[in-house]
């Protein structure tokens, strides 16, 4: 590390800071472009149908369809860039980037592997440090503005159905919001502290000390709340066939359309490491205490496409609920259940104490 920083003269901090924005974005939006396959591979498995089988490279090689992800790239960048007429073309433009940016930004603090040292240097396998004070609140944070990209997205297009979409969507990630921010505050309290790094390590490499263990009605409320916030079916009221068309992204089209299709696969990358590491133990390998960093990011890995997978397969599972199903959901369901947990937990933990 220290002779590659020197040749590119730069210090170890910066060139790791570096290395981990690339690795970590890189492997983010790769992953989001292979599920965009995944999704309709699993589709067409789970509903015994053909999927994705004739786009191949130099007109042979097939590999399974994934061809069709390198095809999907090349049509969108050479479609047509259309705007409505009356669209608001600055806000039309920035509305992509909206979504994407936070979809990104939400994993930069989660720790993706056990941190190591070399040199007398200790080196934290997370974009940002997790001891930097913003903790777990960050992605949080950064998830609820994601609001923002939907809603502006949906408005610019200056259409009826395409603010109907965007209303819907912005009404779910807001409402559910509140529930889930809630089952993390239990796990905040459990732990003592919202440090990623923290909370890993206090649920151990046993895999019944994790806090799936210790929380599930937690996790079942955070869990579903996840499915409101990146917007998938069952709560995918941003469309509707035969209420509003295609939602708040119907005007939209080539790069800018992809854009807003990459954030929502970027989301759902961000919520599935939340979930391995809120309930799963992030990193740690079960019944292993100490593994080397090659094999806790490999751990940690299989369980963010593992739930990545889990999102597919419900969607193609369970049918999309009625707009006042996902409002009774949230607010007489998830939200109970979700003060129920931390009050049930804050009175263990005061008798414990």
């Amino acid at each position: 590390m220290d002779k590659l920083a020197s040749l590119l003269h730069l210090t170890p901090a910066l060139l790791w800071m570096a290395l981990k924005v690339i690795i970590v974005f890189a492997g983010v939006m790769s992953l989001a472009a292979i599920f965009t396959w995944v999704e309709r591979r699993g589709s067409a498995m789970i509903q015994d149908r053909i999927g994705p089988n004739r786009a191949a490279l130099f007109g042979k090689i097939r590999i399974i369809g994934l061809a069709q992800i390198l095809a999907d790239g090349i049509k969108m960048f050479f479609k047509e860039d259309l705007a409505p007429t009356d669209a608001n073309r600055n806000l039309f433009w920035l509305a992509p980037f909206l979504a994407f940016v936070p979809a990104l930004m939400g994993f930069a603090i989660i720790p993706f592997g056990r941190s190591f040292v070399s040199g007398g240097q200790t080196y934290h396998l997370s974009v940002l440090d997790p001891g930097n004070g913003m903790g777990m609140l960050y992605p949080l944070a950064i998830g609820g503005m994601a609001v923002y990209g939907v809603l502006v997205a949906a408005w610019s297009s200056n259409n009826k159905w395409s603010i109907l979409g965007g209303m819907r969507a912005s009404a779910a990630m807001v409402s559910y919001e509140i529930g889930m921010s809630l089952a993390v505050v239990s796990i905040f309290m459990t732990t003592g502290g919202y440090d990623p790094a923290e909370i890993i390590t206090a649920q151990g490499h046993l895999p019944w000390t994790w806090n799936i263990v210790r929380q599930p009605l937690g996790f079942i409320v955070f869990f579903t709340c996840m499915f409101a916030e990146t917007n998938r079916l069952p709560f995918d009221f941003a469309e509707g066939e035969s209420e509003i068309v295609a939602g708040f992204n119907t005007e939209f089209g080539s790069m800018k359309y992809s854009l807003l299709a990459l954030a929502e696969y970027s989301h759902m990358m961000t919520a599935s490491a939340l979930i391995a590491t809120l309930y799963f133990g992030g990193w740690q390998v079960p019944f292993v205490k100490d593994p080397t960093v090659l094999m806790s990011v490999a751990c940690f890995l299989m369980k963010l496409v593992f739930f990545a997978w889990v999102f597919v397969w419900i969607r193609w599972t369970v049918p999309r609920f009625r707009y006042d199903q996902l409002m009774k959901l949230g607010w007489k369901r998830m939200l109970p259940l979700s003060m129920v947990n931390l009050v049930v937990h804050a009175w263990f933990m005061s008798q414990s104490h």
